[in-house]
């Protein structure tokens, strides 16, 4: 994995899952509470979650072959939509089903008693500090993001991220805690009222969040995994440095994608003058790729360009469109094309 970042905060959220997912399955066998079942459950498919984005990060690091001439580095995106997928959905479908077998198991009764075990308190001691260990992997996963996330909303950086990892993670520890948070009221109601339909609701909502969790998640991989375009930023940097050789006119049209999260496709048609010499046409291109690569340092470019005869007017540059979509607010998402050619 080359985010160093995203690698440290999967690695804090995998310890942490593991520990906790440990204490919450002795707490179920203690008192038998469906809500810290359904909890367990989570943190062993969180920690599953983990170990997949590990090993995804390594094979993606494989050298090309001839078979993958552009390299593994969308394996980080298959990986992560496994996560999104097998993972996220089966702890939830899990708790969905836990809370409507208990359901049939409670539904009726009028003498339980929650203090009936000597172990009742275990389950809230257990939450409380999985919440802070949970709060730490968090708080781990912020700091990272806030690296690399600029000026951008948490929304916008989970659905414009081109690494899968660290919006994985958000995601992950944030609906952990937000569980935890589910699981807590239903043992704490269920404790306060002795009526065991809070524990089973505590269970249900923790089922309905890993579900939704997981939609939101499998859209966004779907997403890079069919093949996401650069970052508005990253299309004018590189029409801009293919433009700055005094041969080339114009770029006609630009087309990037992601190979990886720090790789990038980039096919360009670069306008030259009808009078230029072959020679002259070819130490232009060169001289633009150097540019297009210096221009974007933080990304690794596989660059094709074909040099075409300027007939003009038939398209503005991708520099004159984006200085023109400024002027009206550029209201232009990240990843969309301003290109059109």
């Amino acid at each position: 994995m080359s985010t160093e970042g995203g690698k440290k905060a999967v690695i804090a959220a995998l310890l942490a899952n593991m520990g906790i997912a440990v204490t919450k399955f002795v707490a179920f066998l203690l008192t038998g509470f469906s809500s810290m079942l359904a909890e367990s459950i989570h943190s062993v498919a969180d920690s599953g979650n983990q170990i997949l984005l590990l090993v995804g990060g390594k094979r993606s690091q494989r050298d090309a072959t001839p078979q993958h001439p552009f390299g593994f580095g969308r394996e980080r995106y298959v990986y992560s939509f496994i996560v999104a997928i097998i993972l996220f959905s089966l702890g939830g479908c899990f708790a969905l089903y836990e809370a409507w077998h208990k359901y049939q198991e409670v539904s009726g009764e009028s003498d339980y008693d929650p203090f009936e075990s000597r172990w009742w308190w275990v389950p809230l001691v257990v939450l409380v500090i999985a919440i802070g260990m949970e709060g730490a992997s968090f708080r781990t996963a912020v700091r990272e993001s806030n690296k690399t996330r600029g000026n951008r909303s948490w929304v916008r950086f989970v659905k414009s991220s081109k690494s899968p990892e660290l919006p994985v993670i958000l995601l992950e520890d944030f609906g952990a805690l937000i569980g935890l948070t589910f699981a807590l009221g239903g043992v704490g109601l269920m404790l306060i009222t002795g009526n065991p339909i809070f524990d089973v609701l505590g269970s249900a909502m923790i089922g309905v969040l890993l579900v939704v969790i997981a939609a939101f998640l499998a859209v966004e991989m779907k997403s890079l995994l069919v093949g996401e375009a650069a970052t508005r930023r990253h299309q004018e940097a590189i029409a801009a440095a293919l433009e700055s050789p005094d041969t080339i006119d114009r770029v006609i049209h630009l087309r990037t994608m992601h190979l990886g999260p720090e790789e990038l496709l980039v096919a360009a048609k670069l306008a030259v003058g009808a009078p230029d010499r072959a020679d002259v046409v070819a130490r232009a291109i060169d001289d633009a790729e150097r540019a297009a690569r210096d221009a974007v340092p933080d990304l690794e470019l596989v660059i094709y360009l074909e040099p075409d005869i300027d007939r003009g007017g038939a398209h503005r540059s991708v520099h004159e469109r984006g200085e023109a979509l400024a002027g009206t607010g550029g209201d232009v998402p990240d990843g969309e094309h301003v290109d059109g050619g």
